[in-house]
């Protein structure tokens, strides 16, 4: 049984270590000597974990969602502390434990773009495709790959699919059209008919949707227009994080920590946006300020947070 650097047992194989002389001349044992206390700790895993799934057929199914729990929850963790690689080793240990599963590769493949490894993002965002062929959500990583690996024709005729595959006036797929159309600067008047429909449908427009209105405005050459839903969309997004802030004593440490992530990369965006449209109206030190804050807080189109 093989091991990974954290002492868990790795699937699959088993490969004999060379026998070594004991120190008096003895009779060789296979493998090194370990202190005592990590055969304990082997003897334990093997008669807790891998005997059970040995002898009873029934308990492997257990075992292998218990890796993948654990690697999972161990990628979160990363994650929360920008260890992005990290948390590429763990979904990848998680998917040669579970086999192909294309929530997990498109999983995968977003922290790979956050990784700046595109190409490899696209890889997985394909094996998902092709594992999932009606679901969308391959459809959504593999366009953001192509956006990076600027590749603007497959990374549209991706984002119409979704809208394809989605029910009629679905507002998410709509404002990934939209959006995925503006980020390559293409089809602006029908990007602009795609977030509109998307705000129709959901009534109150949430700042993800403001967003990319103010951002296609901005394309379109209405800036002043721009500024005003991107001032919206800032302020409900900081709203929401705030809100988020105040769970600090009752949930995991981790989990918040991923989620702020996850809103700060949101605003990074947004504050971006901003600082092109300031800039263009020439509001020069607001443009400034909002660029400076926007790559702190991660904005980074190398790496998918655009």
């Amino acid at each position: 049984m093989r091991y990974d650097r954290d002492g868990f047992p790795v699937p699959p194989g088993f490969e004999p270590m060379p026998a070594t002389p004991d120190r008096d001349g003895s009779a060789p044992r296979r493998g090194r000597s370990w202190p005592a206390w990590k055969r304990l700790v082997l003897l334990g895993l093997v008669a807790g974990v891998l005997l059970p799934a040995i002898v009873l057929p029934e308990a492997a199914p257990l075992v292998r969602q218990l890796v993948v729990g654990w690697s999972l929850e161990r990628a979160a963790a990363c994650e929360a502390r920008d260890d992005v690689r990290g948390a590429v080793v763990e979904v990848g240990r998680a998917l040669r434990w579970h086999g192909v599963d294309a929530e997990l590769l498109c999983l995968r493949a977003m922290l790979r773009l956050e990784d700046r490894d595109a190409p490899g993002a696209l890889d997985d965002a394909e094996a998902a495709a092709a594992a999932a062929p009606l679901s969308p959500q391959p459809l959504r990583v593999r366009a953001l790959a192509r956006v990076v690996l600027g590749d603007a024709d497959a990374a549209l005729a991706d984002a119409s699919q979704v809208v394809s595959l989605a029910t009629p006036g679905d507002a998410d797929a709509l404002n990934f059209r939209a959006y995925v159309r503006a980020l390559v600067a293409r089809e602006v008047p029908e990007a602009l008919a795609d977030v509109e429909a998307a705000i129709v449908a959901v009534g109150e427009a949430p700042p993800e949707l403001l967003d990319t209105r103010g951002y296609i405005l901005f394309l379109a050459g209405r800036t002043q227009e721009a500024i005003d839903q991107l001032n919206l969309a800032i302020d409900g997004m900081q709203q929401q994080r705030r809100q988020l802030t105040l769970l600090a004593g009752r949930m995991d440490r981790d989990e918040l920590a991923r989620r702020l992530r996850t809103f700060d990369h949101g605003l990074a965006v947004m504050l971006h946006h901003r600082a092109q449209a300031c800039e263009k109206a020439g509001l020069v030190e607001q443009a400034k300020q909002d660029f400076e804050l926007a790559k702190k807080k991660g904005f980074d189109p190398s790496r998918g947070i655009m």
